[in-house]
């Protein structure tokens, strides 16, 4: 099997924008890709610290600790009741396990794997990887009879977008006539704004609600890198489908693909403590709050973005202008192309930015609209 020619990075084309915006007077308010700039908490550093001895070879299954600990949070956060150690599995960050998981399953020339009109790209580059099609789509009675593979993303990345339960139940019960693998990338869900999202929890395609007591073929990746500021830690993980859990960790366990010990403790911590997740979250509540009026006094108009850590916004032009028209503000955003070809006038804006810099991009946009 050929390797399907990758395109290039698609950041590689904000070069010019982010030279422009950093040559304001002020300095760049760089609001484009969503790295977290808040601390990790101590919670999570001294256990990383406690567990530096790490002389043996790590599991790549993941310790008992942390599988047990995965499965609670998962009840307790999330409303999802019945899973056991099997399954669930640690891996090295969300990104590698999006892009890798297609090949994982076997997938190949032929098969079909759909994901969301607004998305993510890895997805795509999932497809590629292992010579699949690529199809956008976000009604479950267009995907095609070829499917072997759905991803689902909610919170999306980077429209917002939540996905109620009803949705869930319809893709699920769509997968299942064509006996597709179906994931919910779900790595955003504590962070809900809008509406019933604020007080709720979102749902998970793993509640009880959505797949009626079975998990076959289905399952929900979760990153720790939002709720914890622990990007730098690449600590993600993959619950749901025994079988399907059961194909990975074999294939994860021949690559050698196994998360090291000290982290797999750091996540044992961060999943048991809910204070910092609850800090973190008013931290973009704040910033979110600056941010959006001052976007919409400058004439974008906010769409979906109900949770998240993005504003996923249009002024009604060409996206290439609107990050012009940022850049030249000292803002840099992101286009609505890297996402897919469906939103040619929205531009992503990340929330994964200082106060100070937050505070900076709003005056700049209030004074553009005076």
């Amino acid at each position: 099997m050929a390797l399907q020619p990758l395109p290039d990075y698609p950041w590689d084309a904000m070069a010019p924008f982010a030279q422009r915006a950093r040559a304001h007077p002020g300095g760049i308010a760089d609001l484009s890709i969503g790295s977290p700039v808040d601390a990790t908490p101590a919670v999570v550093r001294d256990a990383l610290s406690a567990a530096t001895d790490a002389h043996a070879y790590p599991t790549t299954a993941g310790t008992p600790a942390l599988r047990e600990a995965i499965v609670a949070w998962f009840e307790r956060r999330r409303g999802v009741t019945g899973l056991g150690v099997d399954n669930v599995l640690p891996s090295i960050g969300s990104k590698e396990l999006v892009a890798l998981l297609p090949f994982m399953i076997g997938l190949g020339a032929g098969d079909v794997i759909v994901h969301p009109k607004a998305a993510y790209p890895t997805y795509a580059i999932g497809a590629a990887l292992c010579g699949a099609d690529a199809v956008a789509s976000d009604d479950p009675a267009e995907w095609p009879e070829t499917t072997k593979l759905i991803w689902l993303n909610s919170p999306g990345n980077p429209d917002g977008r939540v996905l109620d339960v009803p949705f869930l139940r319809a893709a699920v019960a769509r997968a299942r006539e064509l006996g597709a693998v179906i994931i919910n990338d779900e790595c955003y869900a504590e962070l809900g704004w809008s509406g019933e999202w604020e007080a709720s929890p979102i749902p998970s395609i793993l509640d009880p609600r959505v797949t009626a007591g079975d998990s076959d073929k289905i399952l929900a990746i979760y990153s720790l890198s939002k709720q914890s500021n622990m990007a730098g830690y690449r600590a993600a993980f993959a619950a749901g489908c025994a079988t399907t859990i059961g194909r990975l960790l074999n294939v994860r366990k021949h690559a050698g693909l196994m998360l090291p010990g000290p982290l797999q403790a750091a996540m044992v911590a961060a999943l048991a403590d809910d204070v910092h997740v609850a800090e973190q979250k008013e931290r973009y509540r704040v910033r979110r709050n600056i941010l959006v009026p001052a976007l919409e006094e400058a004439g974008f108009r906010i769409d979906s973005s109900e949770a998240g850590l993005y504003l996923w916004a249009t002024e009604g032009r060409d996206a290439w202008a609107s990050i012009d028209r940022l850049a030249g503000l000292g803002i840099l955003a992101g286009p609505g192309y890297f996402y897919g070809e469906f939103y040619p006038e929205h531009v992503r804006l990340s929330l994964t930015a200082t106060d100070e810099r937050i505070a900076t991009a709003a005056e700049r946009l209030r004074e553009a609209a005076a």
